[in-house]
């Protein structure tokens, strides 16, 4: 039984579609007679949908009322990714092929609706790379709770111990470390990343980087 897992993150990680989510988001909101910002959309982004909404439009909006504003949402971001289409961030194909090759087991788990998963690996045709999938509609709770990565280590059989997460965010690291696994830090959006390893870009992360990780297992 193969006993070693990298989860990935999807946006920062994966690939970089802020834009996309941004353009998505005005525009519905637009919609809704509401002229969102940039700085709001910044403030916000990458938390769950319904919190988001609730953020904006305050915290008696119906669960109906957030799902349908956050469906529009999600349907022009769909339509963004495969009109336009998307490229992986330097060092992901490599360190994706690298895995698979090494027979590490890899798992996306992300926040985000099964079906913006669905289009962006479509569109970057990595569809065959990954055993397990955990969505937005697989969970309750978001990050910084640790419930999206103990799923994902779980449909792959591995043990939490032998993770190792990949994010961009502060709060999907603290998901981490919350779940007892290893973390890799990816990008420059936030002035720190508290990972156990941090890199600009995959391109920059050593070819020994993920074993040395395992090695050093917590609770050992």
């Amino acid at each position: 039984m193969i006993d070693q897992a990298v989860l990935w993150d999807v946006d920062g990680t994966l690939i970089d579609s802020e834009e996309y989510h941004w353009l998505a988001w005005r525009e519905t909101m637009i919609g809704e007679g509401y002229a969102l910002t940039r700085d709001q959309f910044n403030a916000t982004f990458g938390w769950r949908n319904d919190a988001i909404l609730r953020k904006l439009l305050g915290s008696d909006l119906s669960a109906r009322e957030a799902d349908r504003i956050a469906t529009e949402k999600e349907v022009r971001y769909r339509e963004l990714v495969l009109r336009r289409g998307i490229e992986l961030l330097p060092g992901v194909q490599h360190w994706l092929d690298r895995l698979k090759a090494d027979r590490w087991q890899q798992a996306i788990a992300s926040s985000a609706p099964r079906q913006n998963l669905d289009a962006i690996l479509t569109s970057v045709q990595l569809e065959n790379h990954f055993d397990a999938i955990v969505s937005a509609e697989d969970v309750t709770r978001g990050k910084p709770d640790p419930q999206v990565f103990l799923l994902a280590a779980e449909r792959l059989a591995v043990p939490p111990r032998r993770c190792i997460v990949i994010e961009d965010s502060p709060a999907g690291i603290e998901g981490a470390q919350r779940a007892g696994m290893r973390s890799i830090g990816v990008g420059v959006k936030h002035a720190s990343l508290p990972a156990d390893r941090v890199v600009r870009s995959l391109a920059e992360l050593p070819e020994d980087a993920l074993g040395e990780l395992l090695s050093g297992e917590r609770g050992m």
